[in-house]
């Protein structure tokens, strides 16, 4: 109960959206390769998710992953300063802090989470080339206030700074979120990272991209794809595009799943004040609460799935070498179906503790 994607379907569910124009589009398809910039109708329907991007600012990867490596080694070499978001996905900060000198801004607990500006500017140094955030936030799914947006971009701007904002999440929440613009309609030096993996659930595909003002970057980082994946998967773009085709049905399914569930960890934590500190998340379709039994998270979330088969990733999983994190602190995910069952379990496995 710990997955940070939505629920995925079928190839049979996800053809049973499509046009006969798309499903000819993918039966017909020449298995050679393709574009390195990704297929042009692709990135057409990628640059339509944005508010003013042109396809030519769309670059496609093999994945979410492969931009994160990407980006960071374009933008960044051994005399550079980055600066990262704490805690996070590991490869925002192992990334940067392999190649460079690096700086983490931890996010506030006691503030929902948030970014401190101020903690920002102040790790600024003359050689920093690039801010990496995250939000909707792995693993607390917080997203940052839009005030707090625009002055880190007036920052960043101020100084030349590139930022990398891992958008992943974006779309994907309960019934009134606030997702924030993708970075890279706001600032000519902003990367929009994106993938078909987590708020439409197809991981399986391994389409990701970044939109980015910059064209010297993104050719860049073309030229060094080369070295990667050279291009993606043919049928994977092809199944892509008839998922963004058809986002609005892909996005509202997935947000359902999340309305559904979340009140059922509000009720759980409801009966569990003394172990449990729960904060719901803004956005994505995990939390990251507070355990407060005297064992510790380490040994309940041990004790959990070794007992009771029920998965929760403590919060040493996201330790950084930059910096305190909490300790004391687990993720959950809440975008898939069958919660229920996993529920029943985690409910019977602290009632035989507390016995």
């Amino acid at each position: 109960m710990t997955a940070s994607d939505a629920q995925s379907m079928s190839l049979r569910d996800l053809m049973a959206m499509a046009t006969p124009e798309e499903r000819a589009g993918f039966d017909d398809m020449w298995l050679g390769y393709t574009e390195t910039y990704g297929a042009p109708d692709l990135r057409t329907a990628i640059a339509g998710t944005y508010a003013a991007q042109p396809v030519e600012n769309i670059l496609c990867f093999a994945g979410a992953s492969e931009g994160i490596f990407a980006a960071n080694t374009v933008l960044l070499n051994r005399d550079s300063h980055a600066i990262v978001v704490t805690p996070n996905y590991q490869s925002h900060e192992s990334l940067p802090a392999t190649i460079c000198a690096a700086t983490a801004v931890p996010l506030d607990p006691d503030d929902g989470w948030s970014l401190d500006i101020d903690r920002v500017a102040a790790a600024i140094k003359p050689n920093t080339k690039l801010v990496t955030i995250n939000f909707p936030h792995n693993p607390t799914g917080a997203i940052l206030p839009l005030d707090r947006c625009h002055a880190l971009i007036e920052l960043c701007r101020h100084h030349g700074i590139y930022i990398l904002h891992d958008e992943i999440f974006n779309g994907l929440g309960p019934t009134g979120a606030q997702h924030l613009p993708f970075v890279a309609d706001l600032y000519e030096r902003g990367l929009s990272l994106n993938v078909m993996s987590k708020s439409y659930g197809l991981p399986g595909l391994r389409i990701g991209w970044i939109a980015c003002q910059d064209r010297d970057v993104l050719s860049r980082m073309e030229r060094l794809k080369h070295y990667l994946s050279i291009c993606n998967s043919g049928p994977s773009e092809r199944l892509a595009l008839i998922a963004l085709n058809h986002r609005d049905q892909i996005l509202a399914r997935n947000c359902a799943i999340v309305d559904e569930n979340l009140p059922k960890w509000d009720a759980f934590f409801a009966r569990h004040p003394d172990l449990f500190d729960w904060k719901r998340p803004d956005g994505s379709c995990m939390a990251f609460p507070r355990y407060k039994g005297a064992d510790g998270v380490e040994a309940f979330t041990k004790s959990l799935v070794e007992d009771s088969g029920v998965l929760f990733l403590p919060s040493t999983i996201y330790r950084s070498d930059l910096g305190d994190t909490p300790t004391d602190r687990f993720r959950l995910g809440f975008g898939r179906t069958g919660l229920d069952e996993g529920l029943a379990a985690l409910e019977a496995h602290i009632m035989r503790n507390r016995a």
